[in-house]
């Protein structure tokens, strides 16, 4: 394609072409610390094209492409580029990734250990996430989770955070402004901008965590914290697996191990302030 970049996220090494320069130029400003492995051969490629060759100049709208496709998704309008190119890595990573049960969860780690975090969209885990990374513990990543399925340990995607709504105006005051991109109003998901992880978290990336706590944050309500049980913690995290069905007897063996040997709580938090107070608590009680 006329445009394109690498970008090394995690054990992901991505191609992304575009027709157009500017996602291309926004990925590179986010990614810019990231390895880019250019003699790598890609794990996933990424394409964003116009379906109709006048659509890159006449109200240009961005098609995804790449590898895997969901055929019926429509186009972004080139100003959510940016967007349209941050949904067709995620897409590549959750159609074809084979190597590691994958999780739709966000993670964090400290001493080697990790805490895995899956909930809906809106749960509040990628905010919550984000925040623990910018205190005392390594961002593991806010969108995937991969369990390597013969050890066990968890591995780090430590994209750019998508920040979405409330979660911006709360991060933007405690980083500095030349980690974040672009803000990108009114998408499909309301407003959204990108947090850049701390350099900490880009430079361990390839380092594994041994899971030592799994949540399930729910956002509103009174604080609140439920021992979860083996069964359930199990059905959750099958739904939260993209490809947990294609990996056949390696993702029941390591799902179950890891619901078997990690405690699991669903929790429920007013605010952030709170959030943060119940992840500590019940990291020093499993630490004990």
């Amino acid at each position: 394609m006329r445009h394109g970049t690498r970008i090394a996220v995690g054990p992901v090494q991505f191609r992304v072409g575009s027709d157009w320069a500017k996602p291309i130029a926004a990925l590179d400003r986010l990614y810019a610390d990231y390895p880019q492995h250019e003699d790598r051969p890609a794990d996933a490629t990424v394409r964003l094209f116009a379906a109709r060759p006048w659509r890159r100049w006449l109200r240009p709208s961005v098609h995804i492409g790449g590898d895997y496709v969901v055929p019926d998704a429509l186009p972004l309008p080139l100003s959510m580029g940016l967007l349209a190119a941050e949904m067709g890595m995620n897409l590549q990573v959750a159609l074809g990734w084979r190597r590691h049960l994958l999780l739709h969860a966000s993670a964090v780690a400290k001493n080697g250990r990790a805490v895995i975090m899956s909930g809906a969209s809106g749960s509040g885990k990628s905010t919550l996430a984000a925040l623990l990374g910018e205190g005392g513990w390594r961002l593991m990543g806010d969108e995937f989770t991969l369990i390597a399925p013969a050890s066990g340990e968890a591995f780090a995607f430590p994209r750019a955070v998508s920040l979405k709504n409330q979660a911006i105006a709360e991060l933007a005051s405690r980083v500095d402004p030349a980690r974040l991109g672009p803000l990108l109003a009114g998408t499909p998901k309301g407003d959204i901008r990108h947090l850049i992880p701390r350099a900490d978290a880009i430079e361990t990336m390839h380092e594994p965590a041994r899971p030592a706590l799994l949540l399930f944050p729910r956002f509103g309500g009174e604080a609140a914290v439920v021992p979860m049980g083996e069964g359930e913690a199990f059905v959750r995290l099958t739904e939260a697996s993209t490809n947990y069905i294609a990996l056949g007897e390696a993702g029941f063996d390591a799902l179950t191990r890891l619901v078997r040997t990690v405690p699991a709580f669903a929790i429920a938090y007013p605010d952030s302030a709170s959030g943060i107070a119940l992840v500590e608590d019940l990291w020093a009680e499993a630490a004990r």
